[in-house]
């Protein structure tokens, strides 16, 4: 009888969890699969199409343009952010008032909104008035000021400045935290048996802190595979639609065009791929760890 009582208690205490899961998660995923078998638009009226928009997918040449330059955008920009935020995060591991300072400066840049951030760039990088090329003017760098946005290898570079400038701190304090949980009698240890700091990083503070850097990659590759403001802002997809992101053209397709039906089949698919990939990316790392 008290077993179950404190199962009936428990319950009531997931109640409003569950509820809320249900109300702002299910139910919008079940009415996105729904309207993925229609023909809906935006303007109204469509019917149900069962898989007509998924093969329509999979034989849409632009959509996979834009998924393979996502994909590349995230193997570029993941390993700068994990790379860049572990060392930053060795550099501000301490607690001195000056490294305390130098930690809240890098991580200013995350709280901006990410589209403030992106027509701050879109200055920068302007040809006529952009701080930038008046920069690489002057060092030499550059004969003239150059238009970025007009080429997409130009144009995804100064994205990728852009993001890793302002996202890369919020990588640095997540694996910074990982760093800070590893006892301090394991690194005392290690320094009186002769290990350099390099050893130190490489056999203690990587192997430790694994599970959050692991965090760390999930959550920059989960969001750079969802990537649109900066682009939006930035590139506009410029030129030619060759910096056109997943998300970018699933936003074309559902409020531009108002395909929305097939805008909603795009969507589950992309929700489909960042499933298995962080599923694969979890179960290497358990692997790895089991070793």
């Amino acid at each position: 009888m008290l077993a179950t009582n404190n199962r009936l208690v428990g319950f009531l205490y997931l109640t409003p969890a569950l509820l809320f899961v249900a109300v702002f998660v299910f139910y919008p995923l079940s009415q996105l699969i729904y309207i993925s078998m229609t023909s809906e638009s935006l303007l109204g009226g469509g019917q149900f199409v069962w898989f007509d928009n998924y093969i329509q997918a999979f034989t849409d040449r632009d959509f996979w343009r834009s998924f393979w330059f996502t994909v590349q955008y995230t193997v570029i920009i993941t390993p700068i952010l994990i790379g860049l935020g572990f060392l930053l995060a060795l550099l501000v591991a301490e607690n001195r008032p000056l490294v305390q300072f130098t930690r809240g400066v890098i991580f200013l840049p995350v709280v901006i909104g990410l589209a403030s951030s992106s027509l701050l760039w879109v200055w920068l990088f302007d040809q006529q008035v952009g701080l930038l090329n008046k920069l690489l003017v002057d060092v030499g760098i550059l004969e003239k000021p150059m238009v970025w946005f007009n080429r997409a290898h130009l144009g995804l570079f100064a994205v990728t400045v852009s993001v890793v400038w302002k996202i890369v701190g919020f990588g640095m304090i997540i694996m910074l935290a990982g760093m800070q949980t590893i006892g301090q009698d394991i690194v005392e240890a290690s320094m009186i048996d002769g290990a350099s700091y390099w050893q130190r990083v490489r056999r203690i503070i990587i192997p430790l802190s694994s599970r959050s850097i692991l965090l760390a990659t999930l959550i920059s590759a989960i969001g750079s595979m969802l990537a649109f403001d900066q682009f939006y802002l930035m590139t506009g997809g410029a030129p030619r639609g060759q910096t056109f992101t997943s998300v970018y053209w699933i936003y074309q397709n559902s409020f531009v065009y108002f395909k929305l039906g097939y805008g909603s089949a795009l969507s589950i698919i992309l929700m489909v791929v960042i499933m298995c990939a962080a599923a694969l990316q979890i179960a290497i790392q358990r692997r790895g760890e089991a070793k």
